[in-house]
């Protein structure tokens, strides 16, 4: 599935994951750095609210390997 970068403040480190796409839209893994541990929320995008933070700038693709080393 795809990994995107979160548009946040600052240097933050936040990412989203795709865990499963379905007709209406996304299941997504939402990774929030907070000072040190990580905050995990699983929720579900529609594809038009997944398009729009695209075409915005929100979220990023990126590589696995980038949230890895982030």
């Amino acid at each position: 599935m795809g990994y995107y970068s979160l548009k946040g403040h600052g240097t933050s480190n936040d990412y989203m994951m795709i865990v499963r796409e379905m007709d209406e839209g996304f299941v997504i893994r939402i990774v929030r750095d907070l000072d040190g541990y990580e905050d995990v929320t699983t929720d579900f995008m529609s594809k038009t609210l997944f398009d729009s933070c695209i075409r915005t700038g929100y979220l990023t693709e990126i590589a696995a390997a980038e949230k890895l080393n982030a």
